[in-house]
Order: C-alpha cells, then sequence, then structure tokens
C-alpha cells in the first residue's frame, strides 16, 4: 500500500500542550461523544440492528466491541469491518438505517456533555471563531448541534464524507482551519474517541480528551494534551483561566 492509503500520523507532535490562551484565534470540536454523550445512543442502535440481522449468531455486541471497532469511524470504514461480504450499495443502506433508528433515540434522549454552555460562553465572550468537525452524517450532526442549543454558536460545520477523506485522516480539522484562514498552532480541539484524536493530531492540532465514552490510556496514547471528564472539569479551567 501507498503511504496515502493510511492515515497521516505525527504530523503534529503528540501529546503537544494548548497554546497559550492569548495566541488561540479558534477551536473546534467533534460533535458524537463530545457536545453530547451519544455513544451510548449509537451502540444501542447498533446492538439492537445487528440482533435483528441475526450478527454474531444474534449474540449482542459488547460495548468492549462497540469502543474497539465502531465509536469514532466513519460510517464507510465500519461497514466493511461489520458487513466484508456485503455489496457497498447493501451496506450504505443498513448503515442509513442505524442512523435513522439513532437520531429517533437521540430526539428523546441527547443530553449535553456537563458545562458544555460555560465553555460556549466563554469562547464566545473570547471572541474565538468556533468550528464542528466531525464523521458523523449531515443530519445527525445537525440534529445533536440543535439538540444541544449551539446552532447559533458554531459558524463552521466539517462533514467527513465530504471532504477527500474523513477521519482519521486529517483532512476535516485541516478544512475547518482553512475556512478561518488559522494556524494549527492558534488553534485546538476537543475530541472523544482515538480516531478523532488521530485526526486532529495529524493536522497539528493540540487536543484535550473528554472521556464520555473511550477509556483514558487510549485516548493519551493517540495524542490528547490532557484528559477531562466534562467542560465543568478543574483541569480544563486550570489551563483556560491561565
Amino acid at each position: 500500500m501507498s503511504s496515502s492509503d493510511h492515515p497521516v500520523t505525527g504530523l503534529g507532535p503528540a501529546n503537544r500542550p494548548l497554546p497559550p490562551i492569548k495566541s488561540v484565534k479558534a477551536i473546534l470540536f467533534d460533535v458524537d461523544g463530545t457536545l453530547a454523550d451519544s455513544d451510548p445512543l449509537h451502540y444501542i442502535a447498533f446492538r439492537d440492528m445487528l440482533v435483528e440481522l441475526e450478527y454474531n449468531n444474534g449474540i449482542p455486541i459488547s460495548e468492549e466491541f462497540f469502543s474497539a471497532f465502531i465509536s469514532g469511524k466513519h460510517n464507510s470504514e465500519i461497514g466493511v469491518l461489520l458487513f466484508p461480504d456485503w455489496d457497498q450499495q447493501r451496506r450504505d443502506r443498513w448503515l442509513d438505517d442505524k442512523e435513522a433508528y439513532f437520531r429517533r433515540l437521540a430526539a428523546k434522549e441527547l443530553r449535553a456533555v456537563a458545562g458544555l454552555k460555560r465553555l460556549a460562553d466563554w469562547i464566545v465572550e473570547k471572541g474565538f471563531r468556533r468550528a464542528a468537525v466531525t464523521n458523523a452524517p449531515r443530519p445527525n450532526a445537525e440534529q445533536m448541534i440543535a439538540a444541544v442549543g449551539l446552532t447559533d454558536f458554531f459558524e463552521h460545520l466539517v462533514i467527513g464524507s465530504e471532504c477527500e477523506r474523513a477521519k482519521p485522516f486529517p483532512d476535516p480539522y485541516l478544512k475547518a482551519l482553512e475556512h478561518f484562514g488559522v494556524s494549527a498552532e492558534n488553534a485546538f480541539a476537543f475530541e472523544d474517541s482515538p480516531a478523532g484524536l488521530s485526526a486532529a493530531v495529524a493536522a497539528g492540532l493540540p487536543v484535550v480528551g473528554i472521556t464520555t465514552g473511550n477509556p483514558g490510556p487510549a485516548l493519551l496514547a493517540a495524542g490528547a494534551a490532557f484528559l477531562i471528564e466534562g467542560y465543568n472539569d478543574p483541569a480544563l479551567w486550570s489551563k483556560l483561566e491561565k
């Protein structure tokens, strides 16, 4: 395989610390698991639909399987992993149905990560540019952003499937930086999955890892500067209020 067949990793230093706040011009957010703890709903949707399909002889997938092989990955990658013998059209139809099921669950049960409004208000007060950068399909991303009350907060939304390459490649984050005309040295990101972290780190961004759905050691191994449990976490505000 050529190097273009693999995610670009190592373009930005792993575990790079956040830049001084006085030099920050933009803050970028993943959506699933970062704005709202949506991974449990994705897990339910995948679990239920795979059982209906009698995947794995009808034995429900575990949360560990979901975290290791599904969370944070683009649907095109997930489809090949789950259904290597299916044609792409059949994979796409099944995944579209899964996303519709997720949206029905999210409409009733989605909740913002604690402290999100506090952080959003602080970012607006500072005048930083802000974008959402996600592998979620556009209807999912727009629904989740609306559900947590941030439709008017985000100035730009980057969808992985609308880029040349989705996460874990850096393209979505590079596209957001280019949109604002901002260097990675003057920005940072929030991510909750190893795949998303790999993308942001590869784009040269420092990244705050949020442990809503994935284990902290995996996020640190993927390049997180430090970890938080939510946006009220003192570890975050000790950095922001320096």
